[in-house]
């Protein structure tokens, strides 16, 4: 019945409101760090001594595009997720700090997949313009897949740790009937 139910399980309003902008705040972070990677840090690594200005003049001449708007567009759905999340969180139904939490941490582990997604154009395209290879030559990449890695462990972490099942003793009700 209603009167046995945990003080952990009343629905609270402020506590999943401030996981949603954290993780907010989070993924918009990780997308802005991803961009400059992508389009400064890794054009920088990838032609060492050249100027930012030449690298894209010198793609541009080869008939290649960094893809900016590509880029920016792909990076961008990431940050389109956690807002609509943070709104649905703010004005929807009352939810659980659980549930909020491994929607985010499952965002950031996809964040890795998005900069991968994302960095691939602008890695042919100065691969096809400087006859290097296409992958990260910058190790500023590195950070990007740990904290999607470490996101990934820390949802099943989390996840397992915080299940129904697991708090009741392992042995769900309906089979004590």
């Amino acid at each position: 019945g209603h009167a046995m139910s945990h003080a952990s399980e009343t629905p609270n309003r402020q506590r999943p409101l401030v996981a949603a902008i954290v993780g907010t705040v989070v993924i918009m972070a990780y997308a802005l760090f991803a961009a400059v990677q992508i389009l400064v840090l890794n054009p920088l690594a990838a032609v060492p001594g050249a100027s930012l200005r030449d690298i894209y003049a010198h793609v541009a001449e080869a008939g290649e595009s960094m893809g900016v708007l590509v880029v920016l567009a792909s990076l961008a759905v990431g940050p389109g997720i956690a807002i609509a999340l943070l709104v649905a969180v703010w004005s929807g139904p009352a939810t659980s700090v659980r549930r909020v939490a491994l929607q985010y941490l499952a965002l950031v582990a996809l964040g890795a997949l998005g900069y991968f997604w994302a960095s691939f154009g602008p890695g042919m395209a100065l691969a096809d313009s400087y006859f290097i290879s296409g992958g990260d030559h910058s190790q500023w990449a590195t950070p990007l897949y740990v904290a999607s890695g470490l996101a990934l462990v820390g949802s099943l972490l989390y996840g397992i740790a915080t299940s129904p099942r697991r708090r009741s003793g392992g042995i769900p009700r309906a089979t004590l009937s």
